[in-house]
């Protein structure tokens, strides 16, 4: 009988608890009451924290990222780990015949590549439909070998991939070729140039030296064809007057 009637106490003082909590609680205005219920969940709740919300958690996609490779090798098989099995069950699954390119950054050359999925073979994005992620064209669609080259796990790999883009996507895929091709064509005749210019301005300073020697050589000429006349009329001169010399002592005997 104790026993039954402490239970029935306990129930009613309970009850009478509950009571007077719901007559305080009604007796509060909104923004009290919603001050005391923070409070009451920060006291309870707010001590005690779990350890392990604060450790990282690994997700599928994580370890698919990080065991994910763009073409797998018999070492790589070979590895019988859980994360390695996930990352090849997804790599089964793709197609890979032709990829998917992200020309966002065509301009610096850096163009990424993927292989197709499986909604995407069904839709025929990449082979009927321009392989630019970004593009959904249809006209002049032409096939390219590509040669990948990529850095993965720490090395410089590359693979010979097949993808088809439209003309305009082609131009994205061949732009910092193309722009290479035309910066060394540009230094080419930049080079040419200076040398036709070089070679003229020998040829100029080679033709004005042979006009000086020219001069010179005619000045020289004309004062030794100068100074060989003035000589002989010097000596013509002193010819006549030794002649009218010898004629003067020829006529003094001959007239007394």
């Amino acid at each position: 009988m104790s026993s039954l009637g402490s239970l029935k106490s306990q129930i009613f003082d309970r009850e009478e608890r509950k009571q007077q909590y719901q007559a305080h609680i009604r007796g509060l205005n909104a923004y009290d009451r919603h001050k005391k219920f923070v409070r009451d969940y920060v006291n309870f709740y707010g001590k005690e924290r779990s350890v392990q919300a604060n450790l990282p958690v690994k997700t599928d996609q994580d370890t698919l990222r990080e065991g994910y490779r763009f073409i797998r090798t018999e070492e790589d098989d070979m590895d019988s780990s859980w994360e390695q099995r996930l990352v090849k069950r997804y790599y089964d699954k793709l197609f890979k015949e032709y990829c998917i390119a992200d020309m966002t950054k065509y301009k610096s050359g850096k163009i990424g590549l993927r292989w197709r999925t499986e909604k995407e073979v069904i839709s025929g994005k990449g082979q009927f439909i321009c392989g630019n992620k970004h593009c959904d064209g249809t006209d002049g669609l032409a096939s390219y070998e590509v040669n990948f080259s990529y850095f993965e796990a720490g090395e410089n790999k590359q693979a010979l991939v097949k993808l088809v883009t439209c003309e305009r996507c082609a131009d994205k895929l061949h732009y910092k070729k193309r722009k290479e091709k035309e910066l060394m064509d540009r230094k080419e005749k930049e080079k040419l140039a200076k040398l036709a210019n070089c070679e003229s301005k020998r040829k100029r300073d080679q033709s004005g030296i042979d006009d000086d020697t020219d001069s010179e050589y005619k000045e020289r000429e004309a004062s030794t064809r100068k100074g060989k006349k003035a000589s002989s009329s010097g000596g013509k001169h002193k010819d006549d007057d030794e002649d009218d010399e010898n004629f003067d002592e020829f006529l003094q005997g001959m007239f007394p």
